[in-house]
């Protein structure tokens, strides 16, 4: 496993992050067999969030399978966000629904801290001085540790950063081989002959690079919002193609290869494994054992249907 340091924040982490929206398919003992089979393949770094299933489902099945895995509370970094309410539906990031949704979050983890609480996407409404006065109430607490956002643009971060006294030091956005307007946008400048030249993130990613914001890839399987995997689908010939022929080389399955492809990129990136299946999960995890060369990065780039201009 691949692990990274975060400036302000979260040391010797791992690459791959074991996502737990889907956790609450499986039942205590299973999830607590898929928690031990993340910490043996090196995975130390568990996400969740208040609206992972009904009522925090996730986030009480972790709590509740956590104690049979025979781990310590300090082998893991548990990291949680809020923002998002289903009913009713809204994005909320007001003062008390954030110290709400952490204290029940950490209630249902069976913790006394969070490693990490992130903003969950942009509350159109939100006031930056509330933000501020939320986490300075669960950092002086030691209820939460570190702080981010999930799928936050520059100018909101600035905004952010203009009232709270915490180093923001995630951002959860969506990046995978099919889904790479993270770094579109900039390689298509000005180029009148292609959608992709749009700024669709106001240039995130060079912002977090710049400012030490670490930046968590949702998502890194899929195409389209959820259109699904796209490894052995029809409809990716070619990358499936050069994830074969690379996984080959490398002695692992496609799946790393794809993953590979986000650890590979200089900005040190995590991967959010969202399965739930310990055999895929292994799968996942072989890729911090890969180190695409500058070459294959780019040959996967152009399989996957963009071109140089």
């Amino acid at each position: 496993m691949k692990y990274i340091n975060v400036k302000n924040g979260p040391q010797n982490i791992s690459a791959v992050i074991l996502g737990c929206m889907r956790m609450p398919s499986l039942d205590t003992q299973k999830a607590a067999d898929m928690i031990r089979t993340a910490v043996e393949e090196g995975v130390n770094f568990f996400d969740h969030a208040t609206c992972y299933g009904k009522d925090g489902e996730a986030e009480k099945r972790f709590g509740d399978a956590f104690p049979l895995t025979g781990l310590k509370r300090e082998d893991v970094y548990l990291q949680s966000k809020c923002g998002i309410s289903r009913d009713p539906r809204e994005f909320n990031w007001s003062r008390d629904y954030i110290v709400e949704n952490a204290e029940a979050s950490l209630r249902r983890l069976k913790t006394d801290y969070l490693d990490a609480l992130l903003l969950h996407r942009p509350d159109l409404l939100f006031d930056p001085e509330e933000v501020a006065e939320a986490f300075d109430k669960l950092a002086a607490s030691g209820k939460v540790r570190h702080f981010g956002v999930s799928n936050v643009t520059p100018g909101q971060l600035e905004l952010l950063k203009k009232y709270v006294k915490q180093p923001l030091v995630f951002n959860q956005l969506q990046f995978s081989l099919d889904q790479s307007q993270l770094i579109d946008g900039g390689l298509y400048l000005n180029n009148l002959t292609t959608d992709r030249s749009i700024s669709r993130d106001n240039g995130v990613l060079d912002y977090c690079r710049l400012h030490d914001i670490t930046i968590q890839a949702w998502s890194p399987l899929q195409f389209g919002m959820f259109g699904g995997c796209f490894v052995d689908h029809p409809d990716f010939p070619e990358l499936n193609k050069v994830l074969g022929e690379l996984g080959e080389k490398y002695g692992v399955t496609k799946t790393a290869i794809a993953i590979a492809w986000i650890l590979r990129h200089p900005a040190k990136m995590q991967a959010i494994a969202g399965t739930m299946n310990p055999q895929h999960l292994k799968e996942i995890c072989a890729a911090a054992n890969v180190e695409l060369t500058h070459q294959e990065w780019y040959q996967l780039y152009l399989a996957s249907g963009k071109f140089l201009p």
